[in-house]
């Protein structure tokens, strides 16, 4: 969807900007829940802490 949107950018800008602010917060939400179960699951890092 966003790289079909680049045609028509200048015209439409919602074309790329939702599907890339989806893409977004979707990158984040999975980096933030692998983040909080290394957090969890790491026996080393409740150690150093």
């Amino acid at each position: 969807m966003i790289s079909e949107g680049r045609n028509v950018v200048q015209l439409a800008f919602w074309v790329v900007l939702y599907p890339s602010l989806f893409l977004r917060a979707t990158v984040l939400f999975i980096n933030l829940i692998g983040d909080g179960l290394r957090d969890m699951l790491d026996p080393r890092l409740a150690r150093t802490l």
